[in-house]
């Protein structure tokens, strides 16, 4: 009898009649049906599928059992070090669920965005994760697919929410810089345009700055943080502004922190002694340059966590209220601030 070729993948048919059985009965001892066979069969199956070192195809056995276990992860900006983080949550959940996770990247392109949603029926994933780009978007519109946003809520898209307590979070920071006697405050910030967390907390900021007017601050909104000379500009006129008295910074996101590090140390101004640095998300460099910079930290993982298990319970039919679940922020004191 021929076996099935070097050079060729081995097919269930393969095994059956290398074993001299029927392809039900190598179908029944994949699935583990050992109780159907007996000892002789399982004995041969065994040793053909040995022999031909035949794997199955876990997609096609999982369709056919009408569930895939594909969930698929969105990202707006997969370079970002919270999508790094916030995934690393996701992935440990789907890996103890029994899940596969196939992961996106929309490049901030809204039309990227628009074509990989159109995709996700193709791949026959049973639902998804998204951090989406903005917080009005009608590339949701008509999404029947089980969905968890991560970090915002999208407008006219019932779905649960999982985050930051964003509020919450800008309140600590901006509260900790006055309390610690900074007399001006600027707040930077790559475009807001409608998203949702760098809307809530430059909003929160200025709600502080208002209550609190002996300390002055101000919102500088860059279209890029990679725009050196921009960059340059916007903290030589604030520090020219505010000569003599106590000056700080907030950062929107890590990636802002580090744009921002890199301009102060062109300018060469020490944070910590010449000016206070504070930015939101705390990557680990952060920790590692001059006396540290003072951050605020998300927890990344249990938002990522929390995110695949609200949506294994909306794939697995729960029709309950959709949650809204924010987690407060941890402030990391450094020499910066």
């Amino acid at each position: 009898m021929k076996t099935a070729s070097r050079n060729k993948k081995a097919t269930i048919s393969d095994v059956a009649a290398l074993a001299k059985v029927g392809k039900t009965s190598v179908s029944r001892y994949l699935n583990g049906e050992f109780n159907v066979l007996s000892d002789n069969m399982q004995k041969k199956i065994a040793g053909a599928i040995e022999t031909l070192k035949y794997q199955p195809s876990q997609i096609a056995r999982s369709m056919k059992r009408g569930r895939t276990r594909l969930i698929a992860l969105i990202f707006a900006d997969i370079n970002n070090p919270y999508s790094i983080d916030v995934m690393q949550g996701i992935e440990a959940a789907s890996r103890e669920y029994g899940y596969t996770l196939l992961v996106f990247n929309t490049n901030n392109q809204l039309e990227q965005e628009k074509q990989i949603l159109q995709l996700m029926f193709s791949y026959q994933v049973e639902g998804v994760i998204i951090h989406a780009l903005r917080t009005h978007d009608d590339n949701f519109k008509q999404f029947s697919l089980p969905i968890v946003s991560i970090d915002r809520q999208i407008h006219a898209l019932n779905c649960d929410v999982v985050g930051l307590d964003n509020e919450q979070a800008s309140t600590l920071v901006t509260e900790h810089l006055i309390g610690s006697g900074f007399e001006a405050i600027l707040f930077i910030t790559e475009t807001i345009n409608d998203i949702q967390p760098r809307q809530k907390r430059t909003d929160t900021f200025k709600q502080i700055i208002v209550a609190n007017q002996h300390c002055s601050g101000e919102i500088a909104e860059l279209v890029s943080s990679k725009d050196q000379q921009k960059m340059d500009s916007v903290i030589t006129e604030f520090c020219a502004k505010n000569r003599g008295m106590r000056k700080a910074i907030i950062s929107v996101n890590g990636a802002v922190t580090l744009d921002i590090s890199l301009s102060l140390k062109r300018l060469k101004l020490e944070w910590g002694k010449d000016i206070g640095l504070i930015g939101f998300d705390d990557p680990i460099w952060a920790a590692l340059v001059g006396g540290g910079i003072t951050t605020l930290k998300q927890p990344t993982f249990q938002i990522g966590f929390n995110a695949f298990e609200l949506l294994y319970q909306r794939m697995n039919s729960d029709t309950s209220d959709f949650q809204n679940v924010f987690y407060p922020g941890e402030l990391i004191i450094r020499e910066s601030a």
